[in-house]
């Protein structure tokens, strides 16, 4: 398989997807505590807030830098974005 480079991205994707990365692990966290504290109220709270946050990021992000997940959870331009390198994981 070639080496592919990977094309250069702006310092605002960086910040985006960090935001993403610590919004999202901080959801999985939760998720797993709700998992075994189901009635905690402050949990609950904080967990709908976070996936509030998230959104307007994960929108931003998708507008300026293509999809962040496929099979229809993410919208697409002209010409499909999906095989445009860099994904977020290769970063």
């Amino acid at each position: 398989m070639e080496n592919q480079s990977k094309p250069a991205v702006d310092q605002r994707y960086y910040e985006l997807l960090e935001k993403l990365q610590m919004i999202d692990f901080a959801l999985v966290e939760l998720n797993l505590f709700l998992d075994t504290h189901p009635d905690d109220l402050k949990s609950i709270e904080q967990y709908n807030r976070l996936a509030q946050e998230r959104i307007p990021i994960v929108r931003e992000f998708q507008e300026s830098y293509g999809p962040l997940m496929h099979f229809g959870h993410a919208y697409s331009k002209f010409p499909f974005e999906w095989p445009q390198a860099p994904w977020p994981w290769q970063v």
